[in-house]
C-alpha cells in the first residue's frame, strides 16, 4: 500500500531520466482533490443530509507536508511532499470506518471553519483542516500542539483525522511485515 511517486520525464527526444519531484506529484494529486467537482466524481449521491463530501487534514513539518484526503465514497489517501504516500486505503474496512468518523467530525464542526480562498499548505507546526462541501471549501488553521493537546475547539476533528492515519499506518505496517 505504500507508494513512492516517481515518473520519468520523456522530454522532446522521447528519452530522459529526469524525475518529477515527490513534492510536485503530491501537490498535483492534492490540487486534483481541491479542484474536484463532486457531481462529476459521482460524490453528489452522498449528499442526503450532508454538507461535507470530503476533507483534508494537512500537517506542516520542518521539511515536508503531509496531506490526508478523505472522501465520502471511501477514498482515503495520504500524500507526502517528500515523495511517498498511501493511496487506496479506503478499500480496508477499518480505514473506511475511520474515514467516515473523520468526515462526520468535520461535518459536526463545520461552523468553526471559514471560507477557503487559498490552497496554501501549512507551515511547520501548523495544521490546516479543509472541508470540501457542496457549497464550496472551508478551512481552519491551527497550531498542531494546541490541536494535539485538546486545547483547540477543532481537537476532535484532529483526533478523528489521526484515527484515519493510525488505521492507514496499521495496514501499511501489516503489508510491510508480509501481512
Amino acid at each position: 500500500m505504500r507508494v513512492v511517486f516517481r515518473r520519468r520525464n520523456q522530454g522532446a527526444s522521447g528519452q530522459g531520466n529526469d524525475q518529477v519531484s515527490g513534492e510536485q506529484v503530491a501537490q498535483g494529486l492534492r490540487r486534483q482533490i481541491l479542484d474536484l467537482d463532486p457531481a462529476e466524481a459521482g460524490l453528489d449521491r452522498f449528499s442526503a443530509g450532508r454538507r461535507v463530501w470530503g476533507a483534508l487534514l494537512e500537517t506542516g513539518y520542518p521539511s515536508a507536508t503531509a496531506t490526508l484526503v478523505a472522501l465520502a465514497d471511501g477514498t482515503t489517501s495520504l500524500y507526502l511532499s517528500t515523495g511517498g504516500g498511501i493511496i487506496g486505503g479506503g478499500a480496508h474496512a477499518r480505514v473506511a470506518a475511520a474515514t467516515r468518523s473523520f468526515l462526520t467530525a468535520v461535518e459536526d464542526h463545520l461552523g468553526l471553519l471559514s471560507p477557503d480562498a487559498d490552497s496554501d499548505v501549512p507551515v511547520a507546526g501548523r495544521v490546516i483542516i479543509r472541508a470540501l462541501t457542496y457549497q464550496g471549501r472551508y478551512r481552519a488553521d491551527a497550531p498542531a500542539d494546541d490541536l494535539g493537546h485538546g486545547q483547540h475547539p477543532l481537537s476532535a476533528v484532529f483526533y478523528a483525522g489521526h484515527g484515519v492515519l493510525t488505521e492507514l499506518r496499521t495496514i501499511d505496517q501489516a503489508r510491510g511485515a508480509g501481512g
